[in-house]
């Protein structure tokens, strides 16, 4: 329900600071524009997508080693549109900008050391792995992929690939083997980094028996590159002949890092569907989309200034770990997290939060909602006073949890709940530090995205809930996805729910402030503590087992959040026992992932299909919580889905 009245207001002074205020007055000198209210601004930017896009280039800062012809070549298909044709440009360079003995970086993880780089230091380590990768013989184009805890070497390599025009794809270490194989045989990298293993929760994760199976069943003989992170009071033998350290890789003598100019539409970083239809979809994000829509986002709506020290709680395999990087490029201080951020206690990161005089603090829903069950309280713990901004994603975010974060963090800050996702690498709807904020809305819609919640039929519709859509091109569009012929996929994913317009999957409505509030995903993908999870790769692991004939998976709200509930049919005179649960559970962990694990199993008579016999998740999911079923009659066994409609079992 809406708030009546704002939770919390900017004041006069941190609205005439604040970045976006800057940018208007930047505007007004170059446009001769005035803006009475944000919603005047945002109707510009979309009216002149050439103009406003301009303007965020030049005032940023982005440099075109060579100039654009247009900065909008316009398409009758939105997704052709082409912009900055003919630029030339390059990622890493933006983010390496700064030298100096500033600090850029600050690394946490369990049992690991604090550690520090100066814009120097992390320069220079750059240029050092370039080297190495250079001797490798990567070339712009080329793919580098990592298993990477979230940590130095990480962001490290990252740059260090970007810098050449190569392209950058990530996984955190807890992805299963089959997990991994399903996205990096697709894009066939030519050097792959890999942890020895991570600390999650006190506990330490050995990875390089699932490495070296990896490495073994890639397409590609990718070179190994082993990066040192399981335990630092013990040194790390790699097996024999397969692969090298990161310190044999890396050249200690390199200084300087080579910055390759690439096109403005190059591939620059490959993220990943959550595979409710099979393999993952590999989305590709382009170099210069990338880049604008980032600062953007980081220094007009997030309210980034030279300086402010950066923190989200993510891992290399979730997008959110590719936004808060960008954070460079404005000139900010990141900070990087590895671990259970309630290990040992739920004061870790808001002790790092004090500590590191953290301007920005971000988490999942999730997150914030398990410090409400703990009834943990940082203000009672920690002084926070340098925290202007707080940020959340992954899952709705509930009013209530806006109350207990003012409540129980601090009164005075902006609290940014965000929403976009990993097929635009970026935010449709997210934070504004000049607005003020209602309990359960996020604030506004991102400038030069003209956003909208539309019914069946594509209209428009306010205060009432609908899908979101996007009706206008914005340059962090993917420009496609991996090894698909004619866009025949990318195509699908996107346009043809909503024939010309971009169709993202989300549930929500418009409200009387013009904000937004998202329900949910319209979609099958499950949702489990704001982290995509796809069905397909659970449904991988539940058919090797003899006793199954076919499960389903769907996210079933659960207080406050999402759980996944697994329904089998089993094969005649077999019964899912607790001992096959905790077999297919482990499997599923195992090769997927942790997250993949549903939290109910549940045996059930038969599974509702269309005529076609694709099994139906979303009639499913609907049936369980109590909505309507739109498509029972295209379903070839109609009655299978009454099953659903009262299971004793989902109540507790």
């Amino acid at each position: 329900m809406e708030s009546v009245s704002p939770i919390w207001s900017p004041s006069n002074k941190s609205v005439n600071e604040s970045q976006l205020t800057a940018f208007c007055h930047y505007l007004q000198n170059k446009y001769n524009q005035t803006f009475n209210h944000y919603k005047e601004l945002h109707q510009w930017s979309i009216d002149n997508p050439e103009s406003f896009w301009s303007s965020i280039a030049d005032y940023f800062n982005i440099h075109f080693s060579t100039q654009p012809e247009t900065v909008l070549k316009p398409s009758s298909s939105l997704w052709k549109n082409r912009w900055f044709e003919g630029a030339k440009l390059n990622y890493a360079e933006h983010l390496l900008k700064q030298r100096g003995s500033g600090i850029a970086l600050i690394t946490y993880a369990e049992r690991h050391p604090r550690k520090a780089y100066t814009y120097d230091d992390l320069y220079q380590q750059v240029a050092q792995v370039q080297a190495g990768l250079l001797k490798a013989g990567v070339q712009p184009g080329d793919r580098v992929a990592a298993i990477l805890p979230n940590c130095g070497e990480a962001l490290i390599a990252m740059l260090a690939t970007t810098a050449l025009g190569a392209v950058w794809s990530s996984c955190s270490p807890d992805f299963g083997i089959q997990g991994v194989l399903d996205r990096f045989n697709q894009i066939q990298p030519k050097v792959l980094f890999a942890s020895n293993g991570y600390l999650y929760n006190g506990k330490p994760m050995d990875t390089v028996h699932r490495i070296v199976d990896i490495k073994q069943q890639l397409s590609t003989d990718a070179l190994l590159v082993w990066v040192d992170f399981f335990d630092p009071e013990k040194p790390f033998t790699p097996p024999d002949q397969v692969g090298i350290e990161w310190h044999d890789f890396v050249d200690p003598e390199a200084s300087q890092v080579t910055f390759e100019p690439v096109a403005f539409d190059a591939p620059l970083f490959i993220l990943y569907s959550s595979g409710t239809t099979g393999k993952p979809k590999c989305i590709v994000h382009s170099v210069g989309g990338t880049l604008l829509q980032h600062v953007k986002e980081l220094g007009l709506h997030t309210d980034i200034k030279p300086g402010d020290r950066v923190f989200y709680f993510t891992t290399c395999g979730w997008m959110m770990w590719n936004w808060l990087v960008s954070g460079l490029a404005v000139n900010a201080t990141l900070l990087l997290y590895d671990g259970s951020p309630v290990a040992p206690n739920p004061e870790v990161l808001w002790r790092i939060a004090e500590t590191e005089k953290l301007t920005h603090f971000g988490a999942s829903a999730k997150y914030y909602s398990g410090l409400d069950k703990l009834k943990y309280h940082p203000n009672n713990h920690f002084k926070l006073s340098s925290l202007r901004c707080l940020l959340s994603t992954g899952s709705a975010l509930s009013a209530e949890m806006f109350e207990f974060l003012y409540q129980n963090v601090k009164t005075d800050m902006c609290l940014s709940s965000i929403s976009g996702g990993t097929d635009i690498i970026s935010c449709f709807a997210l934070g504004n530090p000049n607005l003020p904020v209602y309990a359960g809305e996020l604030q506004c819609k991102g400038l030069g995205m003209d956003v909208d919640i539309v019914d069946s039929e594509g209209q428009s519709l306010t205060q009432t809930k609908g899908e979101l859509i996007c009706r206008n091109a914005f340059p962090s569009m993917p420009v496609g996805f991996w090894d698909d012929p004619n866009d025949k996929k990318f195509m699908a994913a996107y346009f043809e729910t909503y024939p010309g317009v971009w169709a993202h999957g989300d549930y929500g409505e418009i409200t009387q402030h013009d904000g937004l509030i998202i329900h949910g995903r319209a979609d099958a993908v499950l949702n489990p503590g704001g982290v995509r999870i796809g069905t397909a790769e659970i449904y991988r692991q539940v058919e090797t087992f003899d006793e199954v004939i076919e499960g389903l998976a769907v996210g079933q709200r659960w207080k406050g959040d999402e759980r996944i509930v697994l329904f089998m049919v089993m094969k005649p005179d077999q019964e899912l026992t607790s001992e096959l649960k905790k077999k297919i559970k482990s499997r599923i962990r195992e090769n997927a992932s942790p997250r993949h694990v549903p939290s109910k199993m549940i045996q059930v008579p038969d599974i509702p299909r269309t005529i076609s016999g694709k099994i139906v998740e979303l009639a499913v999911r609907n049936a369980i919580h109590g909505e309507p079923i739109t498509n029972r009659e295209a379903l070839k066994n109609p009655d299978a889905i009454d099953y659903f409609l009262n299971i004793e079992e989902l109540n507790h």
